[in-house]
Formats: C-alpha cells, sequence, structure tokens
C-alpha cells in the first residue's frame, strides 16, 4: 500500500512548491560540503568520472618542542582537470592520549578542529589559533605548518579535502623527539593515582608518556621494575633484562602491562616524557656545597633557576649532559647525569643517577637552567 502512495505524495510535493521551480537535490553536511545540484534529471549525482585524491609521502613526522614543523598533504584529481575546482580543507586532531588503535570511525568523532581554509579564507581554532597555516608552495598543497610545537602536540592528524560530496582524506602521525624517565613522589613509591601522575610529569615542565614513547625507550635500553601510569590511563613498565620480582625470569623482555587501571583509586608511579628543552643546563661551579635553599639562591644569584628533573634528562639526552657530580634539583630530588659510564659514577650503563629526595639540610652541588 505504501509503495502505491509513494508517487502520488512525490507529486503533492511537487505541487506545493513554488511556481515555475523543478525539484532539484540538495545535498549539505552542515559545514563544509557546498550544495550540488548537476543531476542527471533522475536525482543521480555524477561527477564526470573525475575522483578526487588526497595523499602523503611521509605517514609520520617527528620533531622537537619549541620547534616548527610540516605535515605534508597533497590533493589532485584523476584525470587532471583544466579548469580549478572550489574545495575546501580542514585539519584536524587527535590527541596522543586518545589513540588506541588505528584510524576508525570512532577515532574520527573524537577528533578536533586544528584549521579550516576555502580559498584565502581560514580559520584556526584553540591551543592552535595563530600557530598554524596552510603550506600552498605548489598548485593541490594544502601541508599544515604548525610552530612553537607545544608538548601535547603529539598525536594523529588528519587533512580532509573535500569538493562537493567528494571527501577525501589522509592521516600523518606527528611525534616529538625527547625521553621518557620514570618519575616518582618525594613520599615514596606508588604514590599517584592517574591525575597525580599527570600533575606530576607537568611541575616538572613534561606529560605523562604514551605507550609508543616508552615502546621506544625500552627499544633505547629503559629498564624500570616500576610500575608507572601512561597518557592513556594504562600502567606498565619496560624490562630489558627478565628477572625475579620483574615479571619473572620466564617472560621475555618487553613492556609489562597491568593494562586499564581505576585512575582514581589505584596508585602507581608515572612515566613522564619531556622533549627538548629552551636554554643550558648545568653544573653550578660553587666554593663550596650547599643545601636545598642555598642551592635554589645560588642559580638565582647566578641569573638561572634550579633544574627541572624533565630538563636534566633532556640535557643528558639530548646534548649529551655528562657530569659525575650530584646536585640539587627543583623537586628537592638529588641526581646526576652519565652519558659516558666509568669508576665511581653508579652503574656500567649511561643514564640519569638518582639519589633519591634525602632531607633538605643535607650538602650537595646544584644543576641549574639558563
Amino acid at each position: 500500500m505504501l509503495g502505491l502512495l509513494r508517487p502520488l505524495l512525490a507529486a503533492c510535493l511537487y505541487l506545493h512548491l513554488p511556481v515555475g521551480q523543478g525539484w532539484t537535490p540538495r545535498y549539505n553536511n552542515g559545514f563544509h560540503y557546498q550544495d550540488i545540484s548537476n543531476g542527471n534529471g533522475n536525482g543521480e549525482i555524477y561527477f564526470n568520472g573525475v575522483r578526487l585524491r588526497v595523499e602523503s609521502p611521509q605517514p609520520s613526522v617527528s620533531a622537537t618542542r619549541g620547534s616548527s614543523v610540516t605535515l605534508p598533504c597533497h590533493y589532485y584529481y584523476e584525470p587532471e582537470l583544466t579548469t580549478p575546482r572550489r574545495t575546501r580543507v580542514k585539519w584536524s586532531w587527535l590527541p596522543a592520549n586518545a589513540i588506541s588503535a588505528p584510524a576508525s570511525p570512532v577515532g574520527f568523532a573524537m577528533e578536533t578542529e586544528v584549521m579550516v581554509a576555502m580559498g584565502n579564507r581560514h580559520r584556526s581554532y584553540g591551543s592552535f589559533r595563530g600557530r598554524v597555516r596552510l603550506r600552498r608552495l605548489a598548485p593541490g598543497d594544502l601541508s599544515l605548518v604548525i610552530n612553537e610545537l607545544h608538548l601535547n602536540d603529539t598525536g594523529r592528524y588528519r587533512c580532509e579535502v573535500i569538493d562537493g560530496l567528494e571527501d577525501e582524506s589522509v592521516t600523518v602521525e606527528l611525534e616529538l623527539r625527547g625521553v621518557v624517565f620514570p618519575y616518582y613522589s618525594p613520599r615514596g613509591r606508588y604514590h599517584f593515582n592517574f591525575l597525580a601522575a599527570q600533575q606530576a610529569c607537568q611541575d616538572q615542565e613534561a606529560t605523562l608518556a604514551t605507550f609508543e614513547q616508552l615502546f621506544t625507550a625500552w627499544e633505547e635500553g629503559l629498564d624500570w621494575c616500576n610500575a608507572g601510569w601512561l597518557a592513556d590511563g594504562t600502567v606498565q613498565y619496560p624490562i630489558t633484562v627478565p628477572r625475579d620480582g620483574c615479571g619473572g625470569m620466564d617472560l621475555a623482555p618487553g613492556l609489562r602491562s597491568y593494562g586499564q587501571r581505576h585512575r582514581l583509586l589505584h596508585r602507581f608511579d608515572a612515566f613522564c616524557f619531556s622533549a627538548s628543552i629552551k636554554g643550558t643546563v648545568y653544573f653550578l661551579k660553587h666554593p663550596s656545597k650547599l643545601n636545598f635553599t642555598e642551592a635554589v639562591q645560588a642559580c638565582d644569584n647566578d641569573g638561572s633557576q634550579i633544574a627541572k628533573v624533565s630538563q636534566l634528562y633532556a640535557a643528558w639526552r639530548l646534548m649529551g649532559l655528562d657530569r659525575c657530580d650530584a646536585g640539587w634539583l627543583a623537586d628537592g630530588s638529588v641526581r646526576y647525569p652519565i652519558t659516558k659510564p666509568r669508576e665511581n659514577c653508579g652503574p656500567a650503563e649511561p643514564g640519569v643517577r638518582g639519589l633519591g629526595f634525602p632531607p633538605l639540610h643535607r650538602k650537595f652541588g646544584v644543576y641549574c637552567c639558563r
């Protein structure tokens, strides 16, 4: 019965249109698509055999904090057009701590806008406002340039090109070169819930490490037998030398995982990530050793500030800082960086040696950052 009524309903709809106007389909995606009415008279849309292609020659890009980076994106048509068409581009972003699987419709829904542009008009959003632009070195070049990279700019970026009903996209991963370091509370091991771990890393001018960052650190030799929070809410720890008490002798080297933990109730340490630093970290030459208060003042008198843990790790990993002298840091811990292991300077592997959080009246040197 409903099938018999459909022609009648269509005819009634047509009669209610303004005189002299036939009905043509109109399409809109709510923001980006332009209206299309190039049908063939039967309500069908055609594109004359032209296909929109969007590509990136680099699926992933790495850079350093504070630098500028270009995420490549290029579009073209098959076959090539003789006259230009009006297109729009939208760059969107899925933060690294939200990436748990390859690109999917669910992940697409979680993306936030970075920039939209059509012709010479463009608009950027949120923390990217004023820091992004399109490169446009050649026809079809829609590469995104990001200036003054932030620690939390890492993640998956999507370049989406829209031409009428044609909608094609490509993704580019952005990673920051840096260093992962374990961090625990001055009160001892396993005192951070997830939010406290986030704050602890932020206090050291770092962020919670992603799984990929911890995995890379493990590949580079990081071995730490204390579980810590990661940015995705999982708790893991890296083991290069299997041993009892660290997952057992029978397990192969790798990342040991506790999986997702309750972000408020469960407590662990943290794995933080720090990228390159602005300034120079150095061991302050001073005629005598200092307690913590004196160390803070000594750096200030030298025109600098007492260094943070992330700054010391970054200077060790990225700048090759090597000093066999224990010194105070801003969080009240005492550490020293070794790139060339030697006698009387700790273990046989390179790393940042830690003496924990001694009483603040104890006397040590100090690491400053200028």
